[in-house]
């Protein structure tokens, strides 16, 4: 009888928690792959909006939020995600990854310099948008940078937790106008 009380107990407070399912098994995943899939979905989100906008004034604004993201998105990463995983996950998946953002702040700081009204403004978003969707499907793909990880001796609920209370700092210190 006790056993199935704590069974009971057991299972309604799991049935309470969030569960944060993978895109294909609907295994839960760690909380840190669990944040970093839920940016890569929002940012796929705007830029799939950016496209069904048509005023330079949306456009703008919507890029500057995805801008924002990516830049705290990477920082979290390259602080956090990818020092704690080498020596876990392939040298050349980190090695990669680590290229991909460098080319991705690049792109960023161009568009930055430039106005939605200058030729190749959207060109330039969209092939930020098909890069960042290169980068993620390589993150999340079964054998990437994510799998490997969950494969690790790497804590990554508690990773998740400092993932997140980085990238809330971060945002409040990128998000203020002029800090970019």
């Amino acid at each position: 009888m006790a056993t199935a009380a704590k069974s009971t107990a057991k299972s309604k407070t799991a049935s309470r928690a969030a569960p944060r399912r993978t895109r294909r098994t609907g295994r839960r995943d760690p909380l840190a792959i669990s944040l970093l899939k839920q940016d890569h979905r929002e940012v796929e989100e705007w830029f799939d909006e950016y496209e069904q906008l048509e005023s330079d004034k949306d456009r703008l604004a919507l890029f500057n939020k995805i801008a924002l993201a990516l830049k705290v998105h990477t920082r979290i990463e390259e602080e956090i995600f990818y020092p704690a995983e080498r020596g876990e996950v392939e040298d050349d998946l980190l090695d990669e990854a680590y290229v991909e953002h460098d080319s991705a702040k690049k792109m960023i700081a161009e568009i930055e310099a430039m106005k939605p009204s200058d030729e190749f403004y959207d060109a330039k978003v969209k092939v930020l948008g098909e890069y960042i969707k290169h980068h993620v499907k390589e993150e999340e793909q079964p054998g990437g940078l994510f799998s490997q990880a969950k494969k690790g001796d790497e804590d990554l609920e508690q990773m998740g937790e400092q993932l997140k209370a980085r990238k809330e700092e971060l945002m409040a210190e990128l998000g203020r106008p002029g800090a970019h």
